[in-house]
């Protein structure tokens, strides 16, 4: 009977040491999943340009309250208060957005407009903040280079993080020169999805906070990369207080999921390794 005995033992055992692998397996692919987050099947990115900074903490407050990741692109631009979007003012207010896992990005120190490209190398800029401001400038390459960097090194500074290897031109204006011109410094440039321009920039005489909402409801589709601003001078009704929460939840009531730009297509591959 002994061997008999033995060999269900043995059978029990192997039953027993697999099962607790199968859980040890499973254990970990749910915290893996738990670590990089749930799969996203509709996947949108958002993202925001920095501004006057007087809807920020609206925005902080509504991207915490829903867990939406978010990537963030900063200029040091004139602010409603403090010494500027990038000043000592505002670095508490960047670090717990770094607490909260958000990325950052440059949008050049002074805001900087690319206006033309010149010969041997050259462009037209126009700065809206900074010494310089709202001056036609002749930049060189290495001049735009070095206020992306500023921007970034900033960020860093106040953040602890390390900024991703983007841009985003203000106005989104570029030429292929430009882009060049930044990618051998490091930096690759993110627009914007068409539909995707959230439409805070707009006169809310013209596009009202409500049609902005529905328009953007419609229209926004998987894998957009979105674009709104911590603020706006121009635009009398503020976008952020009436439609940032709704359509917030209103995509997510359409299936869709907020990621972060580390994960889009485009970008995955060059940011894998930035932490």
């Amino acid at each position: 009977m002994r061997p008999a005995n033995d060999t269900l033992n043995q059978f029990l055992a192997r039953v027993f040491l697999a099962t607790c692998s199968l859980f040890a397996l499973s254990f970990s692919s749910a915290a893996e999943t738990q670590k990089s987050g749930p799969q996203c099947q509709k996947p949108i990115y958002l993202t925001f340009d920095t501004g006057h900074m007087g809807v920020a903490l609206l925005i902080a407050d509504v991207l915490r309250k829903h867990q939406v990741p978010v990537t963030f692109f900063g200029a040091n631009e004139k602010t409603k208060e403090g010494d500027g979007s990038l000043g000592q003012h505002w670095a508490a207010w960047w670090k717990e957005r770094a607490v909260e896992g958000h990325d950052f990005a440059s949008h050049t120190f002074d805001h900087a407009y690319w206006r033309a490209d010149l010969e041997a190398n050259k462009f037209k800029i126009r700065p809206s903040a900074g010494d310089q401001k709202d001056q036609n400038l002749t930049w060189r390459a290495e001049d735009y280079c070095a206020n992306l960097k500023k921007a970034a090194q900033r960020l860093e500074a106040m953040t602890g993080r390390a900024t991703l290897p983007l841009f985003r031109a203000p106005g989104g204006k570029t030429s292929p020169a430009l882009l060049k011109a930044a990618s051998q410094c490091g930096f690759t440039h993110v627009a914007w999805s068409p539909t995707g321009f959230l439409g805070d920039e707009l006169s809310s005489q013209t596009y009202s906070n409500a049609k902005l909402l529905q328009s953007s409801l419609q229209s926004i589709k998987s894998g957009d990369i979105l674009m709104a601003h911590l603020g706006i001078w121009s635009r009398q009704d503020p976008w952020a207080p009436a439609v940032l929460e709704p359509l917030i939840v209103g995509l997510k009531e359409k299936g869709f999921c907020f990621a972060k730009l580390r994960q889009h297509p485009q970008y995955s591959k060059l940011l894998s390794s930035v932490p």
